[in-house]
């Protein structure tokens, strides 16, 4: 085989790979939204439609009435995650990558660890000081549950983006007569835009779509997000499948708005700081 040959097979073979994983992330997306339609005696009937059979707007209807307050709580805790987020990470990342610090490397380390928990261990540990703080079944309690998954993650991606920027751009800015907080406001942050806005979205998208953290501190609470809304549909004895499809669907409406108008931003976001030139 020569070498033309052997690029064109690698590059159906690449292909073929990125249809096979778009099918895979987009299938189970699609069944969420077909069901939606459907009803619970539908969906249980053997016989799986590609298309809604039967189609029906009850499901959604439910949804409607009984989680407008849910969607509005769910909103409230993704842009309170991401507002925590963006006030630790951004300084934090900063400091971690322009300044000596001798604690550095634990600090790094500690952040990736975190990364690897189990959220049920964090959850649970959670709990036990929430409850010793007020915290259990509030707002803060919930945001900050949800910023232990999204400030680490936030710090790490900053971090490789300012290990990118040349030190001579704050350099010129100091000899210019700006002092480090200025220099930090009016430089660094704007070159940042791509990153932040890249941590913003994944931290919003982590406390929107968070269920065990929401089920665990917010014990017998009225504050219910989207996700523990979905869960109240399935019940021991009968499960409402329709609404909870209903639900799912209507669940990844503003997420899917977000990654949508932010996309390019999270492309280049994700990307920063893995080449420095």
């Amino acid at each position: 085989m020569s070498r033309v040959q052997k690029s064109v097979a690698l590059r159906w073979l690449c292909t073929l790979a990125a249809l096979a994983a778009l099918v895979i992330v987009l299938f189970p997306v699609y069944a969420v939204i077909v069901g939606s339609f459907e009803s619970t005696e539908t969906l249980f009937s053997g016989t799986y439609y590609w298309l809604p059979h039967a189609a029906t707007l009850d499901n959604y209807r439910t949804v409607i009435q009984a989680q407008s307050g849910s969607v509005l709580t769910s909103l409230i805790v993704g842009l309170g995650t991401a507002a925590l987020a963006l006030v630790v990470a951004v300084p934090a990342a900063y400091a971690l990558s322009k300044y000596r610090l001798r604690v550095t490397v634990i600090l790094v380390s500690s952040l990736l660890i975190c990364q690897i928990v189990p959220s049920i261990v964090l959850a649970t540990s959670l709990f036990i000081v929430f409850h010793w703080a007020h915290l259990v079944n509030s707002y803060p309690g919930l945001i900050i549950a949800d910023g232990t998954y999204a400030v680490p993650f936030a710090i790490l991606v900053l971090r490789a983006f300012f290990f990118s920027l040349p030190n001579e751009l704050m350099h010129a800015a100091r000899v210019d007569g700006a002092s480090e907080w200025q220099t930090f406001r009016r430089i660094v942050v704007p070159l940042a835009r791509s990153a932040v806005i890249t941590v913003a979205v994944f931290a919003f998208l982590n406390g929107w779509g968070d269920f065990i953290f929401a089920l665990t501190v917010l014990n017998g609470s009225t504050i219910v997000p989207i996700t523990l809304g979905i869960y109240t549909y399935l019940g021991n004895y009968s499960t409402d499948w329709g609404a909870v499809m209903a639900s799912a669907a209507f669940a990844m409406v503003p997420a899917g708005v977000m990654l949508v108008v932010a996309q390019r931003y999270i492309a280049s976001g994700l990307t920063a700081g893995s080449v420095k030139g």
